[in-house]
């Protein structure tokens, strides 16, 4: 013991940070025997994301946070204001970019953020399974805030994706943290039975029939990244109770579907009630992801019919913010339309779903679609300007309008940007065709 002191206090560390090197170290050889042949990523850069992922240590925890703004042009960290200086939201995404990027790399230093990450999720989580949200600069959870107060909701949708992702990915690595993120999923349990209790139960809604049992009621796209974790869970355990959630928040975002390949909206399936954004609107990658595991063919149907037919539209259209639909008999119209502001948020959840559509189907359509659809970061927008920077990792924040950009470059923009791109290089026919449509920007 002595020796171990001696030579920590050589290195310059206290007894926390050499416990904490001891223990990335251990990690790493223990993931070692694993670690794949690195894929080279020409456009991912995680130097930004690493720059807002700080380690702190909360009520006697090793916890990561994601700091949330980076402004231009100096990108120093920024706080929230009066919602805190860190939250699940971003946390719980960054872990999954980063638990990705081990899959896709082996490398192990992500595995360990991704970990830290969710272990702060997991302090946000009360023991009723519900979560809360933000963390103010004292490290105390802001409790009553719009958007931090406990509940079911989108935070909570994100940290159950985390949790699910870390319950599969660590179950070849660390069978014994990834039985304890089972149990954190399994607390959200009784609230999605609550939730379910309104199966098979529609609403009318502006002349739109739509499901009661999603969260917020008809929240398609909150419910999509709660059913991404779920997917991940069910993966990792088999559980049938699971399946059986899977299944029915799958109908109901086939339900929620309108149009087809001949009949506007070619497909579009609504976020909530009769709108459609694109921001977190990742049903197609939830559908195509649950499709095999709950033998839906129709599940799979319903994500190809959006990917084939409504997301050509939105490329024609400019990829426009979000749609407001009304209905003139048996016709469909788009009563509102807003163009800006376009964000990584949007692009993601329709690139990330072409590709598992590639990787279900076997059909390299999609792939090309993912790649072609993510040309928006490299200048083929609206504003003509370049939306992710591979050189220093920044997603910027948003296209305001055709002269004007917002260059700041906070944690959903960037996280949801390489995760965007992180997946094309994944993909043999996404990373050909973006390297042939994308030169002269590394």
């Amino acid at each position: 013991m002595l020796k171990v002191k001696t030579i920590l206090k050589k290195l310059g560390l206290n007894s926390l940070q050499g416990l904490v090197a001891i223990a990335w170290l251990a990690f790493a050889l223990l993931c070692a025997c694993t670690q794949k042949q690195a894929l080279e990523l020409r456009f991912t850069n995680l130097a930004h994301l690493n720059h807002l992922y700080e380690e702190v240590t909360i009520d006697g925890q090793p916890l990561a946070i994601i700091h949330i703004y980076s402004e231009y042009p100096d990108y120093k960290w920024v706080d929230a204001g009066n919602e805190g200086i860190a939250c699940v939201d971003d946390a719980a995404r960054a872990a999954v970019v980063y638990l990705r990027h081990f899959e896709v790399t082996g490398d192990t230093t992500s595995l360990w953020r991704a970990r830290k990450l969710i272990d702060f999720c997991r302090y946000l989580q009360a023991e009723d399974g519900l979560f809360y949200n933000f963390i103010f600069a004292d490290h105390s959870i802001n409790r009553e805030g719009r958007t931090s107060f406990k509940s079911l909701g989108w935070w909570a949708a994100r940290g159950v994706w985390a949790l699910g992702e870390g319950c599969r990915v660590f179950r070849d690595h660390d069978p014994a943290y990834a039985s304890l993120l089972q149990q954190h999923v399994q607390k959200t349990f009784m609230h999605l039975d609550t939730l379910l209790q309104h199966y098979p139960a529609m609403d009318t809604i502006n002349g739109f029939t739509v499901p009661r049992w999603l969260l917020y009621n008809s929240a398609g796209d909150a419910t999509s990244e709660l059913v991404l974790g779920l997917a991940a869970y069910y993966r990792a355990t088999n559980d049938p109770q699971v399946k059986i959630y899977l299944e029915k928040f799958g109908v109901a975002f086939a339900a929620m579907q309108l149009g087809d390949e001949n009949n506007f909206p070619f497909g579009a399936i609504l976020s909530w009630q009769n709108l459609w954004h694109g921001w977190a609107n990742g049903q197609t990658q939830a559908l195509t992801t649950i499709a095999k595991l709950v033998q839906r063919d129709d599940f799979l149907a319903a994500a190809k019919r959006e990917a084939a037919y409504f997301y050509p539209y939105l490329q024609k259209e400019n990829l426009p913010r979000e749609m407001q639909f009304a209905r003139d008999g048996n016709q469909i119209r788009a009563m509102k339309t807003e163009r800006y502001s376009q964000i990584a948020y949007a692009l993601r959840p329709m690139i990330v779903g072409a590709l598992r559509l590639a990787e279900s189907t076997n059909d390299p359509q999609f792939a090309e679609l993912a790649a072609d659809l993510a040309q928006w970061f490299f200048g083929k927008n609206a504003a003509q300007a370049q939306m992710y920077d591979p050189k220093t990792g920044r997603g910027f924040d948003g296209i305001l309008s055709e002269k004007e950009i917002n260059r700041n470059a906070g944690a959903e923009s960037t996280i949801e940007a390489l995760y965007a791109i992180l997946e094309l290089e994944a993909n043999p026919v996404a990373r050909q065709r973006l390297y042939e449509k994308i030169k002269g920007v590394e």
